[in-house]
């Protein structure tokens, strides 16, 4: 990196931004985030950015604070005369909001990607998106990276004769696909009906498990529902251990506590999301992103190709 990158973050991803600037061989810039009495938000670049390019670190989990944080920031340094902007987010919030599904619903990833626009930001990088069109909404170029360069090698590095990926739901079926096709193993899938938003009705396995080494690989994890059930489920079908692979780390609700009690051997996720505090975490191992956006953002900064970190497609 040279004399003309900046990296900044919020609030919600200082953790990430530290190691981020680490990798890049620069020092982390000095931003404020203050809050008035009743919650409102007030942010400052504290050095000059003027002819810079700026990148902004910051996942939009909620609270919704995240999302605006990011924007004021944004607009912060359009405003302090940044050559280009460019919006490091691992995690992007509202992306499951993609389309209407049924009447009267908004399209919240459509919303976000024009707010960010209008914000002022000239690019985005993010990470395993919810559904892959998203990148569509935006009007600026999108680096949308996976996670799979991440977690491949660690799978590799299990060594095990008979390894087979699954999927917890069909919606995950092409991303498990790309999995099983890379390591060249067998695919299931795990077929599964809702009531209401984070909650089962049923499921079902297509695809069989006994006696394998099955890993789950989901882009995130939420309530834990589905992918507790599914490892329970495999078991049932004869499985000899069951891994889950998920990226975004959400985590909500009882997620920590039915994790610690299901037959899930590990799950392994990045740290695009900090995990919460005080929560049971022995099944859960986090690998780092700090080398994979760094690694990216030194390319942008080059004109150089990131085609190499793509170890799937």
């Amino acid at each position: 990196m040279n004399d003309n990158v900046k990296i900044f973050c919020g609030t919600a991803s200082g953790y990430l931004a530290k190691n981020i600037a680490l990798e890049c061989g620069i020092s982390l810039g000095e931003a404020n985030v203050q809050r008035f009495s009743d919650g409102e938000l007030q942010t400052s670049i504290e050095e000059t950015v003027r002819g810079k390019d700026v990148f902004i670190v910051q996942s939009t989990f909620p609270p919704a604070d995240n999302l605006m944080e990011l924007l004021l920031m944004v607009d912060a340094a359009k405003r302090a005369s940044a050559k280009r902007i460019i919006a490091v987010m691992p995690y992007f919030g509202y992306a499951r909001h993609d389309r209407k599904d049924k009447p009267r619903v908004a399209i919240g990833a459509k919303l976000v990607a024009n707010l960010l626009t209008a914000a002022g930001v000239d690019r985005v990088i993010t990470m395993d998106l919810h559904a892959d069109q998203i990148q569509g909404f935006f009007e600026v170029p999108v680096d949308h990276l996976f996670a799979s360069t991440i977690f491949l090698p660690y799978l590799e590095s299990l060594d095990s004769d008979n390894l087979i990926i699954a999927t917890p739901d069909t919606g995950g079926t092409k991303r498990a696909n790309a999995y099983a096709k890379f390591l060249s193993v067998d695919l299931a899938i795990c077929y599964k009906q809702r009531k209401v938003a984070n909650q089962v009705e049923s499921m079902t396995v297509i695809g069989d498990v006994k006696g394998k080494d099955v890993v789950l690989i989901d882009d995130m994890c939420d309530t834990a529902g589905t992918l507790t059930k599914a490892a329970d489920m495999m078991m049932e079908q004869g499985a000899k251990s069951v891994r889950a692979v998920c990226t975004h780390a959400i985590l909500s609700g009882p997620a920590y506590e039915r994790i610690a009690e299901s037959q899930l051997t590990e799950l392994i996720v990045t740290n695009s999301i900090p995990l919460k505090e005080g929560k049971p975490q022995d099944k859960i191992k986090v690998l780092g992103t700090a080398p994979l956006f760094s690694n990216v953002m030194r390319a942008l900064t080059n004109n150089e190709s990131i085609s190499s970190q793509f170890l799937i497609s």
